[in-house]
């Protein structure tokens, strides 16, 4: 049996850097589309919709705009157990509306909760009217899709 890995962007493209998530996540489809066991899903602004996805991963990388009180563009990785403090410590470290920590909840309470689980947050800087980040974040893109793609190295081996 195959292990599935969802990758999640998430953001709205049309907020500047609250869209890096799906930005980054269209960046690392492109430069690892062939791996045969990834499934590349954007979010958008998260959907309850989405618990689905999270519900049928075996393990879960999620690539987002995140509250991280440093330096726009900064880029931190939370893994399992720390990515589920950090979510449940700072409920509003996302800066959507619909929360991660719930849809997590809600495959939680399936039954059906991803073995490993990986949050890649990025400071954002502007998050108003724009359709692209704000140059410092737009720079931490390939940082974010290096460390996604060394998450799942290590977790492949």
């Amino acid at each position: 049996m195959t292990t599935r890995t969802v990758v999640l962007g998430i953001g709205n493209t049309l907020l500047g850097d609250e869209g890096v998530g799906v930005h980054a996540l269209r960046a690392l489809e492109a430069r690892a589309a062939d791996l045969g066991d990834v499934e590349y899903v954007d979010g958008g602004t998260l959907s309850f919709t989405l618990a689905t996805a999270i519900e049928n991963a075996d393990r879960f990388i999620v690539l987002d705009a995140t509250q991280l009180n440093a330096a726009p563009g900064t880029v931190k990785l939370f893994e399992d157990d720390a990515m589920d403090r950090f979510l449940g410590n700072q409920r509003k470290a996302s800066v959507h509306e619909v929360g991660l920590i719930d849809l997590m909840v809600m495959a939680r309470l399936a039954g059906r909760f991803p073995e490993r689980r990986a949050l890649i947050g990025i400071q954002p800087q502007y998050l108003d009217w724009a359709d692209a980040p704000t140059a410092a974040v737009a720079a931490a893109i390939p940082r974010v899709c290096d460390l996604a793609l060394e998450v799942l190295d290590r977790w492949r081996a």
